[in-house]
């Protein structure tokens, strides 16, 4: 899947490309879903759907090694159940799931091992999240096909 370009995406991911990467994106805002979680929805308006969510704290994303709750996970849409857990059993990729999401077409990824992969990778996870939950005439007007 193509990705927008970018004269760095060769190098480590860090936590501010996830909005630049959204936001590059056709017809996507920065909202919120849940009451208040912040979250990346494509299309604009009271229609759009979540693609990326910064979630909250929550007992259900327990540091192992700390027992402490995650404060700096993402939620990433994948599109099929495939994806999610190509990602996850990736050892080279810091994507993981939980129970929580058993079920669930997406995987988490905390934002202070982003730099983990490069960002060519992250915006191809985040791209096909956004065409996962685009509007198909967008998808097709932005990516062809």
């Amino acid at each position: 899947m193509t990705t927008p370009a970018d004269p760095a995406a060769d190098r480590p991911a860090r936590p501010e490309d996830v909005d630049e990467i959204c936001a590059a994106l056709p017809e996507t805002e920065l909202s919120t879903s849940w009451g208040d979680v912040p979250t990346w929805k494509v299309p604009r308006g009271e229609n759009g759907k979540g693609f990326v969510l910064y979630r909250h704290p929550h007992q259900t994303a327990v540091d192992p090694a700390t027992g402490e709750m995650y404060d700096d996970l993402l939620v990433i849409i994948t599109p099929t159940e495939a994806d999610k857990t190509a990602l996850v059993e990736d050892p080279s990729t810091p994507f993981f799931t939980i129970d929580h999401f058993r079920g669930h077409n997406a995987v988490l990824v905390q934002q202070s091992r982003l730099g983990e992969m490069g960002r060519a990778e992250l915006a191809e996870v985040i791209t096909e999240a956004w065409a996962h939950r685009a509007p198909k005439r967008l998808v097709r007007e932005h990516l062809g096909g």
